[in-house]
């Protein structure tokens, strides 16, 4: 289990982690909106990596079954383990390779507004926003913190979803009542002897 949790947290990581690091190299180019829609796509796609893990688990480690409860155990496995690449790649890239970035987030944030029109009152607001953010991102702890919640969320859903999905191994067909080796007879319940016919 500790193979395949590793192995497709660090792939998720991976892909959640590459695509981050060209959205923080567009923003100051493309703009706000269409870098969130890349980072948030590089997102979605890295969860869906999760969706697969667990099948990979279920094929190997349980031999073709598993249940809801350690599928989604799983899931959120590897859902850590990639949340936990997006924040040191972002800690990397904030800190190191571009410690200016924080700055072009925020003159985005303004500008995106400033092009909207926004009201006088409106543009306060969005200026005090930025510098809480802008405060949030400095600091290590919180950086790290806000880091973690952008992917976490999106993994728990896919998390849920794949475990529901997958929870029923090879071989494990629906009941529709019919009876069979397996299963009740029609109607619940034990099945009728036919009468005697004399």
């Amino acid at each position: 289990m500790k193979k395949i949790v590793l192995t497709f947290g660090l792939i998720s990581g991976a892909i959640s982690a590459a695509l981050m690091a060209v959205t923080t190299s567009l923003i100051s180019r493309v703009g706000y909106d269409k870098a969130e829609l890349i980072g948030y796509t590089g997102i979605v796609l890295s969860a869906l990596v999760v969706f697969f893990g667990i099948r990979a688990w279920r094929e190997t480690v349980g031999a073709g079954r598993i249940g809801f409860g350690r599928g989604l155990a799983v899931g959120l496995l590897i859902t850590t383990i990639s949340a936990l690449c997006y924040v040191a790649a972002f800690q990397l890239l904030y800190f190191k390779l571009m410690p200016g970035w924080g700055d072009q987030f925020v003159a985005s944030m303004i500008e995106k507004e400033e092009k909207a029109g926004a009201t006088p009152e409106r543009m306060g607001k969005v200026r005090e926003q930025a510098a809480m953010i802008k405060r949030l991102l400095d600091q290590p702890l919180t950086n790290a913190a806000v880091s973690f919640i952008e992917p976490f969320p999106i993994g728990v859903v896919v998390s849920l979803v794949a475990a529901g999905v997958l929870r029923r191994g090879r071989g494990a067909a629906p009941s529709f009542g019919i009876g069979g080796p397996a299963g009740p007879a029609i109607g619940g319940g034990a099945p009728c002897d036919a009468p005697d016919r004399k």
